[in-house]
C-alpha cells in the first residue's frame, strides 16, 4: 500500500447546534480549541504511515471549521500535508475579510459555504444564525481574497418552504455564480428536537420532495451546471474540473484517513470510527495514545456493494469489473426494461429517470 491520498479533518466546534443537525458537534468550548488542534496533530503523527507523502485532497468539515479560533486554525494548516485540493466548510457569519485572506494564505483552494436557504423565515425555522446578506458578504470576502472555487450548500424540503421559495433560493444562489452547488433534501433524524417541533410539516414536505428534486436539477442544468452526483452540481469549465475531488474519492471507493472526534477512516479492508466524545479524545492523545475507536472489518463483498451503491450516484459509467456478483440478474433486467439503467458490456449507468429514483433502483440491482 502506498498510503491513502485523501484526508478528512473534523473540527466539531459550533456557536450553536441547529435543531436538525445530528453531526458530531461541540458548542462553544473556545478554551479547548488549542488542545483539540494539538490532539489532531498528534493523531496525524500517529497515523502518518497510513497516508501518502503528498495528498490529493484534504477536507476540513464539522461542526463549523471556521468557528475554530483563527490562530489555532492557522497552526493546524501549517501541520497538514500538502494537497492539490484543500476544502474548508464555512458558515457564512464566520467569514470575514481577515479569515478569507488567512485561508487563502494557508493554501486552501476551495471553500464550501453553508447557505442552506436565502429566505429569512426558513433560516429561522432551521435555527441558522446567518441571514441572506451574510451569505452574499461571505462570498464577496472569499472572491476578494482570490478564491475561484466556491461551493454553496442549499437545503430543500424545509417546513414552510413552497415551490416559489425554492425557485427564489436557486435564483439567489446562481446570482453569486458559485463554481459548485450541493443541494440536499432536508433529513431530520429521529430524536432531534427538529422532528418534535416540525414532525407533521415534515410529513407534508415529504410528498413534495420528488418535485423539489426535479426542479433543482432542471434549474441548475439549465443554468449550465453539470449534475455529476445525485446532490451535487458543478459549473462546466473547459480548463478545469470543478467537481469535489475529495467527495469523488468517497464515491469511487478510494481509501481515506479521518482524524478528529467522530471521524471515519477506510483503509484497505478496515474501517474505524473515532470516539465522538471530546474529553476522552483529548485525554488519549494527550497521553500519546490513539483515541478509542469502533472498528469494522470490510470483506470484499461489502466493499463491492458499497462501490456499486456509491458509484451509481455519479453521472459516469460505473465499471463492473469485480462487481458483477453484487447484481441481481432479475432486478437488473427489470430496471433495464423500465429504462432506468443503461448497460454496456463492462459498465452500468443510471439514466436520468433512474437517477431521480436513486436508491430504489439500486435496491433492485443488489443481489
Amino acid at each position: 500500500m502506498n498510503g491513502a491520498r485523501h484526508l478528512y479533518v473534523h473540527l466539531p466546534f459550533c456557536a450553536h447546534r441547529c435543531g436538525y443537525c445530528d453531526f458530531v458537534t461541540v458548542v462553544g468550548r473556545s478554551g479547548q480549541h488549542g488542545a483539540y488542534v494539538d490532539a489532531l496533530i498528534r493523531e496525524l503523527e500517529l497515523e502518518r504511515e497510513l497516508v501518502a507523502p503528498e495528498l490529493e485532497t484534504v477536507f476540513l468539515g464539522g461542526g463549523t471549521p471556521t468557528f475554530t479560533q483563527l490562530p489555532e486554525l492557522e497552526r493546524l494548516f501549517a501541520s497538514l500535508p500538502r494537497a492539490d485540493e484543500v476544502t474548508v466548510e464555512a458558515n457564512p457569519e464566520t467569514v470575514t475579510a481577515e479569515l478569507a485572506s488567512a485561508l487563502r494564505a494557508a493554501g486552501v483552494t476551495r471553500v464550501s459555504v453553508g447557505a442552506q436557504t436565502f429566505r429569512p423565515q426558513l433560516l429561522r425555522t432551521l435555527e441558522r444564525a446567518a441571514g441572506p446578506d451574510d451569505v452574499r458578504r461571505a462570498v464577496h470576502h472569499l472572491r476578494d481574497a482570490g478564491f475561484d472555487n466556491i461551493s454553496l450548500d442549499l437545503i430543500y424540503g424545509i417546513p414552510g418552504q413552497g415551490a416559489s421559495d425554492l425557485e427564489a433560493d436557486l435564483r439567489d444562489a446562481l446570482a453569486l455564480e458559485p463554481e459548485h452547488l450541493s443541494c440536499y433534501e432536508l433529513e431530520a433524524k429521529p430524536g432531534t428536537r427538529f422532528t418534535h417541533a416540525w414532525g407533521a410539516e415534515l410529513g407534508r414536505q415529504a410528498d413534495a420532495m420528488e418535485n423539489h428534486f426535479e426542479r433543482v436539477v432542471a434549474t441548475l442544468t439549465g443554468a449550465g451546471y453539470r449534475w455529476y452526483e445525485t446532490a451535487n452540481f458543478c459549473r462546466l469549465d473547459a480548463s478545469r474540473d470543478l467537481r469535489s475531488t475529495h467527495n469523488l474519492a468517497y464515491w469511487s471507493g478510494r481509501d481515506y484517513l479521518g482524524i478528529g472526534i467522530g471521524a471515519v477512516s477506510t483503509i484497505d479492508t478496515r474501517r474505524w470510527r473515532n470516539t465522538p466524545r471530546l474529553v476522552p479524545y483529548l485525554e488519549a492523545l494527550g497521553s500519546g495514545r490513539p483515541p478509542e475507536r469502533e472498528p469494522e472489518e470490510l470483506d470484499a463483498d461489502v466493499r463491492a456493494r458499497e462501490r456499486l451503491m456509491l458509484g451509481l450516484r455519479l453521472d459516469e459509467p460505473l465499471p463492473l469489473a469485480g462487481l458483477r456478483h453484487t447484481l441481481e440478474p432479475a432486478g437488473l433486467a427489470r430496471v433495464e426494461k423500465l429504462g432506468l439503467v443503461e448497460r454496456r458490456e463492462a459498465t452500468l449507468t443510471l439514466t436520468d429517470r433512474g437517477r431521480f429514483l436513486g436508491g430504489a433502483v439500486t435496491a433492485e440491482l443488489l443481489a
